[in-house]
């Protein structure tokens, strides 16, 4: 019998974390962009990112998925350190309303019967409505929700039935050092400090645990959920490790601070108005930890700011292989590692534009953690940049071997060598461009946009293996070939037979947006192809090749 209690215990615990991770891809689909246009919007006063912090994180009920998505904005510089430190700071406070919520009405009614309506219209609304985005996902937000109070029902009954076959005084003499530390190790082993707090609140609700030791476990639960950050900023960029630094330094010491003084602090809310729960009164001191941590903190903020900016300086590493060991004095060694160099900024460029266009990997396999929190397009940006760097890289390796005494073959060969590269980052310019528009074509409700993106997509895997088969070639003086030329035009026949469909289908994507994704689409794919051309066949006539027209939308 105490066998199955506890794996009733584990059961609710794990359906909690399914309820959880449910509500939160519910709401980041349903609200997704919005809490990121809040996050870039509302963060540029320190004051203004603790207000966002807490709102969008009472909201999406998860401290964790808010400051990976920090991370994330922080890691693709659309938000700054200063401003994502108010942020942090305030998802501690709203991943508070978790607790209330338990504690207000996980305990109160009749948890089973209360989350089973939830339980089956969400799942009903998942299942049969498949096809209409919005409806699934907010099946999917009720769904998360009632396995979320089921989970918090089969937890409650465990630890309920458990406590009557203990002797629960053994517990009275524990230090609660030792509820400190066994808080921070539950969070950081099961990554989620609200589930923490509910496994806490069952202890506290079947009288296994007091009110000071539960305090103190919530304490090292506050500590404990830095773990995930910290985690999410291994081998990322130095700001990352510095936001994971200030977010552990900030609880580590809220939480020392207010450790020593949790009798004090318990004795002063028992003798309050709300003294009588013991449920209330927890969540109530985890609101007030949080608060009082903020108030403390944030004088000092732009103290901390510069102090962190001192920390964890790297030495930028070089994104090329062979220009760096091959001195300029030598032009033909130097123009055969600009060559090299290709091979890697064109692989960067056909795997940035397949995975944009959602053509390299099946739906769902290898996902990051970032693909998970913030979709395709903040985990491709980072392609794009070191596309970028490299060019700059090679730039000034070409400014230097222009200095040096090299014949007009080797200048030729030089040139062609770079308008390749040009076109290459043309080729990802464009294609990161339209990012956003094919992420909206791929979640669109009706059939015309989503024929036109599988169009697209199957138009571009024949298209790559005519440029895979041109970079092979070997042949001088190479004709521009038809497939390529027609490419110029190709985004007036997909519009044409879009306006064809569209008789017969209706669209809830705006044509301007299918217009704008077909230009950029054929801009990048042409000059991807042109690119291969300057850079495999030198000796082509570049008045054979006219620059990528420029997007229309």
């Amino acid at each position: 019998m105490e066998n199955l209690n506890y794996w009733e215990f584990i059961a609710g615990l794990g359906i909690f974390l399914l309820g959880m991770h449910q509500m939160e891809n519910g709401l980041k689909e349903l609200a997704g962009k919005s809490f990121r246009a809040l996050l870039q919007k509302f963060t540029n006063k320190s004051w203004k990112g603790i207000l966002t912090g807490t709102f969008i994180t009472s909201i999406l009920q998860s401290s964790s998925l808010v400051t990976l998505m920090v991370l994330a904005f922080l890691g693709a510089g659309l938000i700054s350190l200063q401003n994502s430190i108010g942020v942090i700071l305030g998802a501690n406070l709203g991943t508070t309303v978790t607790a209330w919520i338990v504690a207000t009405l996980g305990f109160k009614i009749s948890i089973s019967s209360f989350s089973l309506p939830f339980i089956g219209i969400g799942a009903l609304f998942f299942q049969f409505f498949n096809k209409r985005v919005y409806i699934k996902n907010f099946g999917l937000l009720l769904l998360g929700f009632g396995f979320l109070f089921f989970g918090i029902d089969l937890m409650k009954t465990s630890i309920e039935l458990l406590a009557q076959k203990m002797e629960l005084s053994q517990f009275a003499e524990v230090r609660l050092i030792f509820f400190l530390g066994l808080g921070i190790v539950l969070t950081a082993l099961i990554q989620s400090s609200s589930a923490t707090l509910v496994i806490l609140l069952s202890a506290l609700n079947s009288d296994v645990i007091t009110l000071d030791q539960a305090a103190a476990a919530t304490v090292g639960a506050n500590i404990g959920t830095t773990i995930t950050v910290i985690l999410g900023a291994i081998g990322g960029t130095p700001d990352k490790k510095r936001l994971a630094s200030v977010h552990f330094i900030f609880n580590f010491c809220t939480g020392i601070l207010i450790f020593p003084f949790i009798p004090y602090f318990i004795t002063v809310l028992e003798n309050s108005r709300i003294g009588g729960d013991h449920l209330i009164l927890l969540v109530v001191f985890n609101t007030l930890m949080n608060l009082a941590g903020i108030i403390i903190f944030f004088p000092f903020l732009g103290f901390l700011r510069s102090w962190i900016n001192q920390r964890f300086k790297t030495k930028k590493i070089s994104l090329t292989s062979f220009i760096h060991n091959v001195d300029t004095s030598v032009p033909e060694a130097a123009i055969k590692a600009v060559e090299k160099e290709l091979d890697s900024v064109f692989d960067r460029t056909k795997f940035f534009i397949k995975e944009t266009l959602g053509i390299e990997a099946k739906a769902g396999e290898h996902e990051s953690i970032w693909q998970k929190v913030l979709g395709r397009s903040f985990e491709l940006i980072h392609v794009y940049n070191e596309i970028k760097e490299i060019e700059d890289e090679i730039t000034e390796y070409h400014i230097k071997i222009q200095s040096e005494p090299i014949s007009e073959v080797e200048a030729r060969h030089l040139s062609s060598l770079m308008e390749s590269l040009r076109s290459m980052v043309y080729s990802a310019k464009a294609m990161k461009g339209i990012t956003q528009n094919i992420k909206e074509l791929e979640s669109a409700e009706r059939n015309l946009p989503k024929k036109f993106l599988l169009k697209i997509q199957d138009h571009a895997k024949v298209l790559f293996e005519q440029i895979e088969q041109l970079r092979l070639e070997e042949k001088e003086n190479r004709e521009v070939p038809q497939w390529l030329q027609q490419l110029q035009y190709q985004d007036q026949i997909f519009m044409e037979d879009l306006y064809k469909e569209a008789k017969s289908h209706q669209t809830d994507i705006p044509f301007s947006t299918l217009s704008n994704v077909g230009n950029e689409y054929c801009r990048s794919l042409y000059s991807l192809g042109v690119a291969v051309l300057h850079w495999q066949h030198p000796k082509t006539e570049s008045s054979n090749l006219d620059q990528p027209k420029q997007a229309t939308a």
